[in-house]
């Protein structure tokens, strides 16, 4: 069956399948079946879709209404540690060591890593000359977001400066084919640290520093599930960022 309203919505702003794809970083194909088949995307590419259109996404795909199951542990979740203080600097380290073709940072500074391990440098490389595409975004020191971030933790200037000093500790990778680092303004809700299929994500609590905030631990084993979530949100960001040069 054929999605009419989304057709109309489409003709009524002149969207093609084409443009549309390209609005929602989609395929051409996938939009077409959502049209003339029906399909229904994932919540998060229907939202996207929607507030392109202009639309409510339940008027487009009223399916999405029905309440969804809670589960009482989301089996993506290997672990879940009270604050970042209380994750082992290993668990960061061995998730990097072992992937294989992403690893992703998305953090304000996080210059306990170099702390911990002074050979992190060492490892993103031997990584991405194994073939592994790193992708580092450490935030603007400049920023207003990064500075109210500061007073909020009652860090001050603090977190500018480290922000600038984990900038330096990553500016020597930036010769390295497959690492590109970038720094970003964005009021940051969550670090990500992902490498392949595992992620660490440390959640922010206003007032509080992200060494004392939780984490947990994820393992991609859903489609469209949490991990994806939180890649879907690094990615958004990433396309924010600035590349750093020199």
């Amino acid at each position: 069956m054929s999605n009419e309203r989304l057709r109309a919505a489409m003709a009524a702003g002149g969207w093609t399948h084409a443009s549309l794809a390209e609005a929602t970083g989609m395929d051409p194909k996938s939009v077409e079946r959502w049209v003339n088949l029906g399909r229904i995307p994932r919540r998060r590419t229907a939202i996207r879709a929607a507030e392109t259109l202009g639309q409510d996404v339940h008027v487009l795909w009223p399916a999405l209404r029905q309440a969804r199951t809670a589960r009482a542990v989301s089996p993506e979740l290997v672990a879940l540690y009270d604050q970042r203080a209380d994750v082992p600097a290993s668990a960061f380290v061995n998730m990097f060591a072992t992937a294989r073709d992403n690893i992703d940072v998305l953090v304000y500074a996080a210059v306990f890593l170099h702390e911990a391990y002074p050979r992190l440098n060492d490892l993103l490389i031997e990584r991405a000359e194994a073939g592994c595409a790193i992708r580092i975004a450490v935030g603007d020191a400049d920023s207003a977001n990064v500075q109210q971030r500061g007073k909020e933790e009652k860090f001050g200037y603090g977190i500018e400066s480290r922000c600038r000093l984990a900038l330096l500790h990553y500016r020597d990778l930036q010769a390295t084919p497959g690492i590109e680092l970038r720094t970003h303004a964005t009021t940051l809700y969550n670090s990500i640290y992902r490498a392949d299929q595992e992620m660490l994500v440390n959640a922010h609590l206003w007032g509080v520093n992200a060494f004392g905030a939780p984490v947990w631990h994820l393992r991609r084993t859903l489609d469209g599930g949490l991990f994806d979530t939180y890649t879907e949100s690094f990615n958004a960001v990433w396309r924010t960022a600035r590349a750093v040069e020199g």
